[in-house]
């Protein structure tokens, strides 16, 4: 299927790319506590895993993969939340976290829905 077929699936994608970018972003510019470098680690992981979970999702063999894929990418926007919430933000990089914090719920609610669409 080309990007002119299913252009949604491409916006996806570079959404889920963004997220993952703009989140190592944040975790630059946080202060240098023992536990920001320890959230912020799981944070590069987790946010990644959304997209690459997503392509895989894209690639899947059956209807039944594909749902796991999808489910697993909530999962994983959902722990995203989870760890930006951890992190201890500075006053400059408050606004970033929350903004994210906002796109990570937004990803769960997509991906919960394409779940439940496709069931």
């Amino acid at each position: 299927m080309s990007q002119d077929e299913n252009p949604k699936r491409f916006d996806l994608e570079d959404r889920t790319f963004a997220f993952a970018k703009h989140s190592r972003v944040l975790v630059k510019a946080l202060p240098k506590t023992i536990g920001n470098i320890e959230d912020a680690r799981q944070l590069v992981r987790s946010s990644g895993s959304v997209g690459a979970n997503y392509i895989e999702a894209n690639e899947s063999l059956s209807k039944k993969d594909f749902i796991l894929r999808i489910k697993i990418c909530r999962k994983e926007a959902k722990e995203t939340r989870y760890w930006l919430r951890l992190v201890e933000a500075s006053d400059q990089t408050s606004l970033e976290r929350d903004l994210l914090v906002q796109e990570a719920q937004e990803l769960m609610n997509i991906f919960g829905a394409i779940v439940r669409k496709s069931e």
